[in-house]
């Protein structure tokens, strides 16, 4: 049984308290961890952002004594093809590194992509939320879980736990299970834990439009009631944010909206997502919950750690599961006996293979093209309004690929001029970026795919600039290159 084999892997992960989620650069880590000691405050543990094997061996020798967990990136478990693509063959292969690295009781990655039917993003989309979509993640879960645990059998390490987190909603989602029904059914075919955003689950109540129908508390209740909290692990909370584009309207007409809020780890954290924490903790069914953490890359210190103050002022003595685990935890197991990852049941043919792979085409040419219309059943809109699909293709992506992830104009100024003069607006950029598919060749990186892809459009066009470009792009590799593997770690980041 999957929920048996979830406990008995679930028993064996310690209690981490409360902590934070963070990147090794932005803020440095060390830094951080120096000026929250200075404030008196001490995080339970650390959960770290997909860097380079040696910046996690650099921060495991820093902190020996930090209970350290690891955030993933660039696993499409959602996708079709997952364990023949470069995401499932290199990036497992990197998490075990990285895993190993930092002695991580768990691996937690979103349920969601940002690369799908051989088109790339730059931030996240969540997955079709349908019945093959489902089983589809998990047989991948189940595949992930493998070579998590026969890398542990080699290292003669305890077994990773894979961790699904549910991820927001960047003003849609397609579909035609509600949310809670697609992680129960995932969770029936499937021993992985799972991960609840706090503000993510805000951007299901704004973007489902669940908003016009009740209140926030009555929503959350009965989201919780249907979502499978006993697998709940972790719980994240991180800042909302509305996206900062002077033509996108703030407000419906009428005055009857909530804010435009997306998913931003450098925001500040609203109270209205601590008053859902509230909410969240006190569930009957929470009850493998091992840690809470704050959401914090790319936020400055000085904010983070007032917040953090806030947050344990709040939270540190209110968190039964967490205490709970902590004094009731039984005998760790034999090793050998937690390396028994059944297989999913009910796996798909190949005729559902090809369907879901047609549909996630379908979900490309959905959120790419200006005037298509969701379809009906699977590919249809989850709730929410054709003006919100609406904002995030003529607003969001456009400067997804424009502005975020590397500003154009600064990553290639020299190029960007002689296109200026000769009247090719940048925003050509955006239809070539999804003209055609183009296969994954490599480990997932935006600011990289962004350089190689912008160097094929200015040799698409034929200019003169074609010199200017690939220099300007050979300059950027080198620059990127030396800023994630410095030299020395411990020379550099001390």
């Amino acid at each position: 049984m999957m929920e048996s084999e979830f406990t008995q892997r679930a028993n064996q992960i310690p209690a981490h308290g409360l902590g934070l989620s963070v990147d090794v650069y932005a803020p440095g880590i060390i830094q951080l961890v120096h000026s929250l000691h200075d404030e008196g405050l001490q995080p339970g543990y650390l959960e770290i952002f997909k860097a380079t094997t040696s910046a996690m061996q650099w921060v495991r020798r820093r902190l020996p004594e930090m209970k350290l967990t690891y955030h993933g990136e660039g696993l499409w478990v959602t996708q079709p093809d997952f364990p023949q693509s470069c995401s499932g063959r290199q990036g497992i292969a990197k998490a075990c590194a990285h895993i190993a690295a930092l002695g991580s009781a768990w691996l937690n990655h979103e349920c969601a992509t940002k690369y799908m039917a051989g088109h790339a993003f730059g931030t996240y989309l969540p997955p079709l939320y349908t019945e093959l979509s489902a089983r589809m993640t998990a047989e991948n879960l189940a595949y992930l879980q493998k070579h998590l645990d026969a890398q542990a059998q080699d290292d003669e390490s305890d077994p990773t736990l894979v961790l699904l987190e549910m991820p927001p909603l960047t003003y849609f989602a397609c579909g035609s299970l509600r949310i809670p029904a697609f992680f129960r059914a995932v969770t029936e075919r499937a021993a992985c834990g799972l991960v609840l955003d706090i503000g993510h689950l805000w951007t299901v109540y704004r973007y489902t439009e669940a908003w016009r129908m009740q209140t926030l508390e009555v929503f959350v209740a009965k989201f919780l009631d249907a979502f499978p909290m006993e697998r709940v692990i972790e719980i994240h909370v991180a800042g909302l944010a509305e996206f900062p584009w002077h033509n996108v309207p703030t407000r419906d007409a009428g005055g009857l909206s909530l804010p435009y809020w997306i998913d931003g780890h450098g925001a500040p954290i609203p109270d209205v997502l601590f008053d859902m924490l509230t909410q969240v903790l006190a569930h009957p069914r929470l009850t493998s919950l091992k840690g809470v953490a704050l959401e914090v890359d790319t936020k400055p210190i000085a904010v983070i750690v007032p917040e953090f103050r806030r947050f344990l002022d709040r939270f540190a003595s209110g968190i039964p599961c967490v205490k709970q685990i902590r004094s009731d935890d039984p005998p760790h197991r034999a090793r050998q006996d937690l390396f028994q990852c059944r297989d999913p049941r009910n796996v798909l043919t190949l005729a559902e293979q090809a369907a879901l792979r047609g549909q996630y085409q379908g979900y490309v040419e959905l959120v790419t093209t200006p005037d298509r219309l969701p379809m009906t059943s699977d590919l249809s809109l989850l709730g929410g309004s054709l003006n919100d699909l609406k904002r995030y293709r003529e607003a969001y992506l456009p400067h997804e690929l424009l502005h975020w992830g590397g500003e154009l104009t600064d990553m290639f100024p020299k190029t960007c001029g002689l296109l200026a003069a000769a009247d090719i607006p940048l925003e050509r950029f955006i239809p070539f970026w999804f003209d055609k598919p183009r296969p994954e060749q490599q480990d997932y990186d935006f600011f990289l795919l962004k350089i190689d892809r912008f160097v094929e459009f200015v040799a698409g066009n034929g200019l003169s600039a074609c010199t200017t470009v690939t220099q300007e792009a050979e300059e950027l590799r080198a620059a990127y290159r030396a800023a994630n593997e410095p030299i020395e770690w411990d020379a550099v980041h001390a």
